[in-house]
């Protein structure tokens, strides 16, 4: 029989193949298992009848433990009630392997335990999921990019200086003399867009923040696009355009993935709105509850967010009782229980996840009434901001003080640059940085003094200025933050295969 994978079966209905995968879940009958096997590209249901396919076989079938390995044959039969639609009736089976007791078992594991078993976690029907989405984001940037006329570069992993000031490097030993993990592409992305006009680097960047934040990995993806012949109006055009079209195919290409996560895609799909952009200024007033936007206020939108939130404990609180009640009860199928059992286990974690955000929401609204003008927006700040936004928001000219040294400075107010931050809705924050980069040579020479940082380890970058400058910009986008936006993620750590994170470095 011809070999195909599961995401090959809908054109072989009625019809005799071969699926290679792993046992994902098994269950037994008096002469029947079915067992959901998983091969990478998708998920079935094999059938193995006693009375079809003998005693033999039958017994190899019942051996079968949470992930094995096998090789199965038989007839795929359309079954609506079926995962993706379709079963297979098994006449034949090879093993592999019989797996090992498997340590990740359907009960809740701690997050640690499962970080520590990372490389078994990514095999989790979640995971899965998660990986495939991130996987339909990347092709999407580069088709955006290509299909745009840009050139894929590569900037080096190992530089000599830093980019943002050296407070997050990660320094190593370069055959004696010091050189540091990058932090960004962007200073070489400028260079190579001086030579093919539009370029984008994709690559692995790092930071040494000792942050332990949902949001923070010290190892993590950048797309860095660079520009010539482009200020920060048009750089703001073409963010808009690229997470429109990054996020819309998304959304289209992994309609099955997003209802694995249970992802509820009505933001996502606000995508094709225009952006709403915000001066610095203007966002802390918004954040400060001195703006309204479509008649509300921050302040006044999480007093009433605080006050859902203590309903939504209480109904689910009253569920959960209920439930447990159910339970207690004579004649309960096993079946049953167990989808009781489920219910409240869902049940409690909604509810702590409720109670964190009311003990957040205070806080919040604490810091958003105090805030500093002049200071970086935290990510409390950027989630009250969105709060009152269902598309991404663009945040621009920002003060001079918290922006980087090769930032363009506004012509209208010389404490203010051009640069942009793009804040995703439902609390993501940050998920774009750029702007217009400072094309003046001695005023760059200027703030390298004033960063304190090394003139002769920046005199290549200054030539850019020397030898044909023009106006040019750019932007950064962490892949990981996009795919935990897109995904709807608690934490950025499943958002890529092997998290980085302060603290971790296994698997």
């Amino acid at each position: 029989m011809k070999v195909i994978q599961i995401k090959e079966i809908r054109g072989y209905d009625n019809k005799g193949v071969t699926l290679n995968g792993w046992v994902a879940n098994k269950r037994s009958g008096k002469s029947l298992v079915f067992v959901t096997l998983r091969d990478g590209s998708g998920y079935i249901q094999a059938v193995f009848d006693q009375g079809v396919i003998g005693e033999e076989e039958f017994q190899k079938a019942e051996s079968l433990t949470l992930e094995s390995s096998v090789s199965v044959s038989g007839k795929i039969v359309k079954d609506e009630r079926q995962i993706g639609g379709y079963e297979m009736q098994v006449i034949k089976l090879e093993i592999y392997q019989i797996a090992e007791e498997y340590p990740i078992a359907k009960k809740e594991h701690g997050v640690e335990f499962l970080i520590d078993n990372r490389h078994l976690w990514l095999r989790s029907k979640r995971q899965w999921a998660v990986m495939r989405v991130r996987n339909n984001i990347i092709y999407a940037i580069h088709r955006f990019f290509q299909d745009r006329g840009f050139t894929q570069m590569d900037a080096p992993i190992f530089t000599g200086n830093a980019v943002e000031g050296t407070s997050t490097l990660f320094e190593t030993d370069y055959f004696g003399e010091p050189a540091y993990l990058s932090q960004s592409g962007q200073l070489y992305g400028e260079a190579m867009a001086m030579s093919l006009g539009k370029i984008y680097t994709f690559g692995p960047t790092f930071r040494a923040e000792k942050s332990k934040t949902r949001r923070h990995l010290t190892e993590f993806w950048m797309i860095e696009p660079e520009m010539a012949f482009c200020d920060n109006e048009k750089n703001m055009d073409l963010i808009e355009e690229f997470l429109q079209f990054v996020v819309t195919t998304a959304v289209e290409e992994s309609k099955e993935e997003l209802e694995i996560l249970e992802r509820d895609t009505t933001i996502l799909k606000n995508i094709n709105k225009t952006f709403p952009r915000v001066t610095y200024d203007e966002a802390v007033e918004i954040l400060m509850g001195k703006k309204e936007v479509n008649g509300k206020t921050t302040l006044n939108t999480l007093h009433e967010d605080l006050e859902t939130i203590e309903e939504d404990i209480r109904k689910n609180e009253q569920s959960i009782q209920e439930n447990e009640e159910r339970l207690k009860k004579s004649g309960v199928k096993k079946r049953e229980q167990n989808q009781i059992q489920n219910s409240i286990e869902k049940l409690k974690a909604e509810n702590k996840d409720l109670e964190e955000q009311k003990i957040n929401i205070p806080q919040w609204i604490e810091s958003a009434e105090n805030f500093k003008y002049g200071s970086d927006f935290g990510g409390s700040d950027e989630t009250v901001i969105t709060r009152l936004f269902d598309t991404p928001i663009m945040v621009y000219n920002w003060p001079k003080e918290i922006k980087a040294f090769y930032m363009k400075r506004d012509e209208k107010n010389n404490g203010l640059v051009k640069g942009v931050d793009v804040l995703a809705p439902e609390g993501f924050g940050e998920i774009v940085g750029g702007g217009e980069r400072e094309t003046d040579l001695e005023f760059l020479k200027e703030q390298i003094n004033i960063h304190k940082l090394p003139m002769k380890a920046f005199e290549w970058y200054l030539d850019l200025r020397r030898y044909g400058s023009v106006p040019h910009s750019g932007f950064g986008l962490g892949l990981e933050r996009l795919v935990g936006w897109i995904c709807k993620l608690p934490h950025l750590r499943e958002s890529i295969p092997f998290p980085r994170m302060y603290g971790r470095l296994f698997p």
